[in-house]
């Protein structure tokens, strides 16, 4: 331990504390990644470029300490977990630039492959690996997986896009092989390794059957043990330095940037489900489509099909298939083509292709989310394991039919198997639990006959693109032979001579190490027991990177569960349990948007809710206050008109800067128990709830409690406050609009949902929707409500009324009785979660679309982390959800944002300077009664 304490007091000159994380919590949940081993680091270090990992590689060199490498932790095989130091490079790591020619693109680490490929596709141009994990996992894991994916195979996987890359040693060391200058220093610096290499190319080439062995290896997809290829194809050493990085798993050298190929998006696709009634017989067809215009056939066996309850039939087996092209006439040549093909075999239902994006974008949806749903189905409380082998394509059809006995003969009925059938790679999942000997045993056992099976059997690979990891590391060597690992050997040597780069991967030499160290996964919460912990929501939750993500938080509460009734673990618990309070529970905006990419649609929120109720039990003084404040909810709305007044009072006499640096001064002196005052915050306002306009069309509206009680900040372009320019919209239009008596007093509930007192929330909403019942004449007229969260609410409890929020509102009932005049000016758009999670984004960005010739919608703006009052009360939460929105409202000369609602606008406005405001200001600017004048 000394030797940690000495790194720690050295990295502590040159990395904030603020990164460097020690305590319990945040060692257990970076420590956890997406496969199913478990280490706790001793150190996680946050790092930002590569000048501080430089550092921290020389350092851990200097005292011979351990260190692993992590990017989304989407891993599988065990590929970035440590019990030492953990090197974390992701969310500081995602500046990119594109060639001049489009042909190229040079990436750093952290950037997320979709990512990637929303860059790229306005140029008609992707990233060319292609894994299920593309949306959540970082480039960096996926070069340095060797990942390849659906469509890409061999030719197209990290190993043939890369071309240069800068890597940084294990001594801290740093080459470029873009730049001669830095492989001239390197050379000089290091003649021994450039000599080593060289050696290593000359004895494989010149071993013609150990070359056309390695050729053979790699024909099908590889990635058991270190990629060797290079050294059978490159002659130039620095090449084979670059392309030796690739697959190689944070076991030889970081890789600080990379620049690879980029590949062809070709604009005409189309898609099929195949459907047979032998897995055989689809396996035969894919045989035969591989020698036609196929660029992409999944395998889905029955099992698949039924864990994502697909309603064609049982016991088929699916083959989903893509064919891409430059021109529709080629596209439709290309389907009759594979047709024909298919036309040989006896399929289930009849081969349909479509085109149409809207109908096979949700088939790839369904193969990408195969793995998580498989294991959402699993018994709660066991663990999801996938392994991962590739055939040759000639071997595929009796290969398959001998991994399902197999996996049946082990006792794994269950067990499924999907995947690549174009390029023979299959992954195949089962769930069980390792609580006892025999269990691990099963596991072990069947293991054991896979080896034999693919290796012996078939000449396969088995580890086709998920990585060795700590999984297959103690069969590396069975399946290259000795020649081939002793190479392998003598690489990692040069390159990690003491071995402290990610130790145990790749090389382990226990035996048995696959089946040591299994992750726990105890029942904690039913909203989050069918968690796989493979960190797709991440991309979604706002706090991923900040404090914890979802998946974090899932990972802390299974610990706290688990060690709850351990005796000699009760201080750890409370420490956890301390931690666990800000990070966790206070910064959770419990928004729900994790659960738009998580295919068991797993809402962490749910979970948040249920800690905070266990914080408020109903004789708390927090419950009694959450009742007296439903009770006497108009009253309190009136006692907050003259702060928001005193507020807005004081602004105005003593400026935005004085009143910013006096708000700040006391949140400061109140230790943050203060809500943070902005120069954002709205003047007080009370609505007169009438309308003048008496007509057959008819609306109620229900106007949020915030709208309510606010109206305008200072820096607003109009000072009309919402609910009176909804009003005049809606009369603008011709529409009679109705309030909802005693509106003073009704809400949605959603205050106390978020502050978990789920039974006030539900009793605000009754009334609400007996309120709005009567004023729709028992539902005859629509209603709007004009702050979209409180429409999620209101669509989850209120059934027997239609609501809208403005955007869908106005498409659907005011643009034939409005006429719409775009202004030139540039605007951006904000699409809440709630928007989101309501699918209601189009809308919003087809509406914005009539009022302006130009919309901006920010890349990388998820939820604002405004979350209620979370933005007053958290505001660092805010301003990292929005730390991305202002560089891209200034590169666009944006003046002015829109969004619907009023909480989101005032934190987007305090953190991006400009003006956020409803969309129905937009709206009401840009559009006239038809035939009229206003």
């Amino acid at each position: 331990m000394e030797a940690y304490k000495a790194y720690l007091h050295e990295i502590s000159g040159f990395i904030p504390d603020e990164r460097i994380y020690t305590d319990d919590l945040r060692l257990l949940t970076w420590g956890t990644d997406a496969g199913f081993y478990r280490l706790i680091p001793q150190i996680v270090v946050r790092s930002m470029n590569e000048d501080e990992v430089s550092r921290l590689l020389a350092l851990a060199d200097k005292h011979n300490l351990p260190v692993t490498f992590r990017a989304a932790g989407t891993s599988l095989s065990g590929q970035s977990i440590s019990d030492s130091i953990l090197i974390v490079a992701g969310k500081h790591w995602e500046k990119y630039s594109i060639s001049e020619d489009l042909e190229t693109i040079t990436l750093q680490p952290g950037i997320i492959g979709e990512r990637v490929n929303q860059i790229l596709k306005p140029f008609g141009r992707k990233f060319a690996p292609d894994p299920a994990s593309v949306k959540s996992a970082m480039v960096g894991g996926i070069v340095m997986n060797n990942a390849s994916g659906m469509n890409c195979g061999t030719h197209a996987n990290s190993d043939k896009m890369l071309l240069t890359a800068r890597i940084v040693f294990a001594d801290g060391t740093i080459l470029d092989t873009s730049s001669e200058q830095s492989k001239e220093d390197f050379r000089k610096s290091k003649p021994g390794f450039i000599e080593k290499i060289e050696q290593l190319r000359d004895y494989v080439q010149a071993d013609e059957p150990f070359l056309s062995r390695i050729l053979h290896k790699y024909s099908i997809k590889n990635v058991t043990g270190l990629n060797i290829l290079p050294l059978a194809i490159y002659r130039d050493p620095f090449d084979i330095i670059t392309h030796l990085l690739v697959g190689s798993e944070g076991t030889l050298a970081f890789l600080s940037e990379f620049t690879m190929k980029t590949g062809k998006d070709y604009p005409f696709k189309a898609s099929a489900m195949l459907y047979f009634n032998d897995i055989k017989e689809a396996c035969r067809a894919v045989v035969a489509m591989k020698k036609g215009p196929v660029m992409g056939a999944e395998l889905l066996d029955k099992k698949s099909l039924e864990s994502v309850n697909d309603p064609t039939g049982r016991g088929l087996t699916a083959v989903l298939t893509e064919t891409m092209a430059d021109t529709k006439e080629e596209l439709y040549s290309q389907i009759k083509q594979i047709e024909g093909i298919l036309s040989a075999f006896k399929t289930a239902v009849p081969v349909k292709f479509t085109d149409k994006e809207e109908e096979y974008a949700p088939y790839w949806a369904i193969r990408s989310g195969i793995f998580p749903s498989v294991g959402g189905t699993r018994k709660p409380g066991t663990t999801t394991l996938i392994e991962d082998v590739a055939f040759h394509i000639e071997d595929l059809p009796e290969a398959t039919a001998d991994l399902q006995q197999l996996l049946e003969k082990h006792g794994y009925p269950d067990a499924c198997i999907y995947g690549h059938a174009l390029e023979g790679n299959y992954h195949f999942i089962i769930n069980q639990s390792f609580d006892t000997r025999e269990q691990v045993a099963q596991y072990e056992s069947l293991m054991n006959e896979i080896k034999t099976l693919v290796v012996d059997k078939y000449d396969g690979s088995l580890k086709a693109e998920h990585g060795t990891g700590r999984n297959m590391a103690p069969f590396v060597q069975y399946e290259w032979g000795e020649k081939a690992f002793a190479l392998m050997k003598e690489i990692k040597s040069l390159f990690d001579p003491k071995n402290l780069l990610n130790p145990g991967v790749i090389f382990n030499d226990d035996p048995h190490c696959h089946i040591r160290h299994f992750k726990p996964m105890p029942l904690t919460n039913e909203h989050v027991d069918k968690c796989i912990e493979c960190g797709f929501c991440e991309v979604n939750c706002l706090t991923a990177g900040f404090t914890l993500s979802s998946r974090q938080r899932i990972v802390a509460q299974r610990e706290i569960t688990r060690i709850k009734n351990i005796p000699e673990q009760q201080e750890r618990l409370k420490r956890l349990k301390k931690q666990y309070a800000y990070a966790g529970n206070d910064t959770c905006a419990g928004d729900g948007l994790c659960a738009t990419s998580c295919p068991m649609n797993i809402n962490t929120g749910h979970l948040t809710h249920d800690l905070r109720a266990e914080l408020l039990p109903q004789d708390s003084i927090g419950y009694q206050l959450g009742m007296w404040t439903a009770n006497h909810f108009a009253g309190v709305k009136a006692m907050l008109r003259p702060v928001l007044t005193l507020a807005d009072t004081a602004h105005s006499i003593i400026g935005t800067r004085n009143m910013t640096a006096l708000a700040k001064g006391l949140r400061s002196v109140s230790g943050n128990s203060i809500p943070l005052w902005t120069s954002a915050m709205p003047k007080a306002y009370t609505p007169k709830a009438t309308g003048s306009l008496k007509s057959e069309l008819k609306v109620v509206y229900f106007p949020s409690c915030l709208n309510q009680t606010m109206g305008t900040a200072h820096s607003s372009p109009d000072h009309t406050p919402l609910v009176d320019k909804t009003v005049a919209l809606l009369e603008k239009a011709g529409y009679e609009v109705i309030f909802p008596s005693n509106m003073n007093k009704l809400c949605c509930g959603t205050i106390w949902e978020s502050k978990g007192m789920p039974e006030i929330a539900d009793r605000k909403a009754a009334e609400l929707e007996e309120a709005l019942y009567i004023a729709t004449e028992n539902g005859r007229y629509p209603v709007l409500c004009d702050q979209s969260p409180c429409l999620y609410r209101m669509r989850n409890t209120i059934k027997r009324i239609k609501l809208y929020e403005p955007a869908e509102f106005i498409l659907t009932f005011l643009c034939d009785k409005l006429e719409f005049t775009p202004i030139k000016q540039p605007v951006a758009i904000h699409i809440t979660c709630s928007m989101k999670k309501m699918k209601l984004e189009k809308q919003l960005i087809a509406l914005a679309g009539l009022c302006s010739e130009k919309v901006l919608v920010p890349e990388e703006v998820g939820c604002c982390g405004f979350a209620g009052d979370k933005g007053f009360t958290h505001p660092e939460v805010n301003a990292y959800a929005l730390r991305k929105l202002r560089p891209q409202l200034e590169k666009a000369g944006i003046e002015v944002g829109y969004s619907n609602s009023r909480t989101c606008e005032i934190g987007l406005t305090t953190n991006s300077d400009i003006p956020y405001l409803s969309i129905v200001y937009l709206v009401d600017q840009c559009t006239k009664q038809k035939g009229g004048n206003s």
